[in-house]
Protein backbone atom coordinates (compact mmCIF):
# COMPACT_ATOMS: atom_id res chain seq x y z
CA UNK A 1 0.00 0.00 0.00
CA UNK A 2 0.95 3.24 -0.74
CA UNK A 3 -0.28 6.80 -0.29
CA UNK A 4 -1.63 8.20 -4.16
CA UNK A 5 -2.33 11.93 -5.03
CA UNK A 6 -4.99 12.08 -6.94
CA UNK A 7 -7.04 15.07 -8.17
CA UNK A 8 -10.39 14.05 -8.73
CA UNK A 9 -13.11 16.83 -10.03
CA UNK A 10 -11.40 19.49 -8.61
CA UNK A 11 -10.44 18.13 -5.13
CA UNK A 12 -6.97 16.66 -3.98
CA UNK A 13 -7.30 13.36 -2.00
CA UNK A 14 -4.77 11.14 -0.60
CA UNK A 15 -5.99 7.65 -0.54
CA UNK A 16 -4.09 4.39 0.70
CA UNK A 17 -4.16 2.11 -1.89
CA UNK A 18 -1.78 -0.34 -4.30
CA UNK A 19 -0.66 1.28 -6.75
CA UNK A 20 -1.71 -1.38 -8.85
CA UNK A 21 -5.49 -1.20 -7.98
CA UNK A 22 -7.95 -0.31 -10.69
CA UNK A 23 -8.88 3.32 -10.53
CA UNK A 24 -12.40 2.26 -10.50
CA UNK A 25 -12.16 0.67 -7.27
CA UNK A 26 -10.35 3.82 -5.39
CA UNK A 27 -13.26 6.29 -7.35
CA UNK A 28 -15.54 4.18 -5.76
CA UNK A 29 -14.55 2.38 -2.61
CA UNK A 30 -12.06 4.91 -1.41
CA UNK A 31 -14.21 8.28 -2.41
CA UNK A 32 -17.73 6.84 -3.07
CA UNK A 33 -17.90 8.36 -6.32
CA UNK A 34 -21.15 6.20 -8.39
CA UNK A 35 -20.31 7.92 -11.78
CA UNK A 36 -18.16 5.33 -13.04
CA UNK A 37 -19.17 1.68 -12.67
CA UNK A 38 -17.18 -1.70 -13.58
CA UNK A 39 -18.98 -3.45 -16.08
CA UNK A 40 -17.23 -5.76 -18.08
CA UNK A 41 -13.51 -5.40 -15.92
CA UNK A 42 -11.90 -5.44 -19.46
CA UNK A 43 -12.06 -1.81 -21.24
CA UNK A 44 -14.55 -2.99 -23.25
CA UNK A 45 -18.01 -1.96 -22.38
CA UNK A 46 -17.31 1.75 -21.18
CA UNK A 47 -19.14 2.49 -17.90
CA UNK A 48 -16.05 3.13 -16.13
CA UNK A 49 -14.86 5.76 -18.15
CA UNK A 50 -13.45 8.62 -16.57
CA UNK A 51 -11.68 11.87 -17.98
CA UNK A 52 -8.02 11.95 -17.74
CA UNK A 53 -6.61 15.14 -18.74
CA UNK A 54 -9.44 15.90 -20.56
CA UNK A 55 -9.24 12.11 -22.71
CA UNK A 56 -11.31 9.48 -22.08
CA UNK A 57 -9.79 6.39 -20.48
CA UNK A 58 -11.43 3.19 -19.04
CA UNK A 59 -10.49 3.17 -14.98
CA UNK A 60 -11.37 -0.53 -14.94
CA UNK A 61 -7.99 -1.36 -16.12
CA UNK A 62 -6.15 1.72 -15.20
CA UNK A 63 -3.64 1.27 -12.17
CA UNK A 64 -4.19 4.37 -10.03
CA UNK A 65 -0.63 4.64 -9.15
CA UNK A 66 -0.37 5.50 -13.31
CA UNK A 67 -2.99 8.84 -12.68
CA UNK A 68 -1.37 10.05 -9.27
CA UNK A 69 -1.25 14.23 -9.85
CA UNK A 70 -3.22 14.55 -12.95
CA UNK A 71 -6.53 15.71 -13.49
CA UNK A 72 -9.39 13.01 -13.35
CA UNK A 73 -12.85 14.17 -13.77
CA UNK A 74 -16.28 11.65 -13.29
CA UNK A 75 -19.84 12.05 -14.48
CA UNK A 76 -20.05 14.06 -10.74
CA UNK A 77 -17.28 16.33 -11.42
CA UNK A 78 -19.21 18.01 -15.01
CA UNK A 79 -21.91 19.17 -12.93
CA UNK A 80 -24.62 19.14 -10.04
CA UNK A 81 -28.23 17.76 -10.26
CA UNK A 82 -29.20 21.86 -8.87
CA UNK A 83 -26.72 22.80 -12.00
CA UNK A 84 -26.22 20.06 -14.81
CA UNK A 85 -23.11 20.60 -17.50
CA UNK A 86 -24.56 21.44 -20.72
CA UNK A 87 -23.90 18.01 -21.76
CA UNK A 88 -26.36 16.56 -19.05
CA UNK A 89 -28.63 19.01 -20.03
CA UNK A 90 -28.86 17.81 -23.29
CA UNK A 91 -29.40 14.53 -21.77
CA UNK A 92 -31.83 15.33 -19.71
CA UNK A 93 -33.68 17.32 -22.43
CA UNK A 94 -33.69 14.80 -25.33
CA UNK A 95 -34.26 11.73 -22.50
CA UNK A 96 -31.63 10.01 -23.82
CA UNK A 97 -31.03 7.84 -20.94
CA UNK A 98 -32.69 4.93 -19.63
CA UNK A 99 -31.06 2.56 -17.43
CA UNK A 100 -28.25 4.76 -16.92
CA UNK A 101 -25.41 1.70 -17.06
CA UNK A 102 -23.92 3.60 -20.05
CA UNK A 103 -24.53 7.40 -19.64
CA UNK A 104 -21.07 7.63 -17.42
CA UNK A 105 -19.41 6.71 -20.82
CA UNK A 106 -21.09 7.86 -23.11
CA UNK A 107 -21.70 11.53 -21.97
CA UNK A 108 -17.61 11.76 -20.67
CA UNK A 109 -16.40 9.93 -24.14
CA UNK A 110 -19.17 12.33 -26.28
CA UNK A 111 -17.41 15.56 -24.12
CA UNK A 112 -14.13 14.07 -24.57
CA UNK A 113 -14.67 14.15 -28.63
CA UNK A 114 -16.34 17.49 -28.95
CA UNK A 115 -13.91 19.25 -26.81
CA UNK A 116 -11.47 18.49 -29.54
CA UNK A 117 -13.49 18.20 -32.30
CA UNK A 118 -16.18 21.12 -31.79
CA UNK A 119 -17.73 20.11 -35.19
CA UNK A 120 -17.49 16.11 -35.05
CA UNK A 121 -19.65 14.28 -38.08
CA UNK A 122 -22.02 12.18 -36.95
CA UNK A 123 -19.92 9.45 -37.97
CA UNK A 124 -17.29 10.79 -35.91
CA UNK A 125 -19.55 10.76 -33.10
CA UNK A 126 -20.91 7.24 -34.15
CA UNK A 127 -17.07 5.82 -33.98
CA UNK A 128 -15.67 7.25 -30.93
CA UNK A 129 -19.22 5.90 -28.62
CA UNK A 130 -18.32 2.57 -30.85
CA UNK A 131 -16.59 1.16 -27.59
CA UNK A 132 -19.47 2.21 -25.20
CA UNK A 133 -22.08 -0.62 -24.50
CA UNK A 134 -25.91 0.39 -24.37
CA UNK A 135 -28.10 -2.38 -23.60
CA UNK A 136 -31.33 -0.77 -23.56
CA UNK A 137 -30.88 0.77 -27.26
CA UNK A 138 -31.63 4.17 -27.02
CA UNK A 139 -28.98 5.20 -29.51
CA UNK A 140 -30.92 7.50 -31.57
CA UNK A 141 -31.50 9.79 -28.58
CA UNK A 142 -28.10 9.43 -27.46
CA UNK A 143 -27.14 11.06 -30.55
CA UNK A 144 -30.03 14.00 -30.51
CA UNK A 145 -28.70 14.68 -27.25
CA UNK A 146 -24.66 15.35 -28.48
CA UNK A 147 -25.96 16.76 -31.47
CA UNK A 148 -28.05 19.42 -29.02
CA UNK A 149 -24.82 19.72 -27.02
CA UNK A 150 -22.37 20.43 -29.71
CA UNK A 151 -24.66 22.82 -31.68
CA UNK A 152 -25.77 24.50 -28.50
CA UNK A 153 -22.15 25.29 -27.15
CA UNK A 154 -20.96 26.09 -30.75
CA UNK A 155 -21.20 29.64 -31.56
Amino acid sequence: MSTISLKVNGRSHAVDADPAAPLVYVLSDDLGLRGPKLGCGLAQCGSCSVLVGGRAIRSCVTPVGSVGGAEITTLEGLGTPESPHPIQKAFIEEQAGQCGFCLNGVILTAKALLDQEPKASDERIREALSGVLCRCFVHARILRAIRRYARDRTP
